[in-house]
């Protein structure tokens, strides 16, 4: 881990069906320069302010990634990935398989 990746990731849906696992300053910043102009406003403004001053070392990372969850959150693209897929927590019968 470097000293610019985030103590834990955020998750962001990215389109109707994907979910992007958001780590380190550099994926917010690409996450944030691909976000559409006219969606962009003042909580954009300030994640996006958050990971410069991050990057520049003027505050620590954690204050980037609460920023850009912050974000998220204000976006509605914030995904809860603490609770885990029914199909990923299924009971195993069998062969290795899981009940359908």
């Amino acid at each position: 881990m470097n000293d610019r990746t985030f103590d834990r990731p955020v998750f962001v849906r990215k389109g109707e069906f994907m979910v992007e696992e958001v780590e380190c300053l550099a994926d917010a910043f690409e996450f944030l320069q691909e976000w559409p102009k006219n969606r962009r406003g003042p909580i954009f403004d300030t994640a996006f302010r958050a990971c410069q001053r991050a990057y520049d070392g003027q505050v620590p990372v954690s204050v980037a990634r609460e920023a850009f969850a912050g974000f998220a959150k204000s976006a509605k693209i914030l995904e809860d990935v603490s609770a885990a897929m029914p199909w990923m927590t299924a009971q195993k019968t069998g062969r290795g398989g899981v009940t359908a």
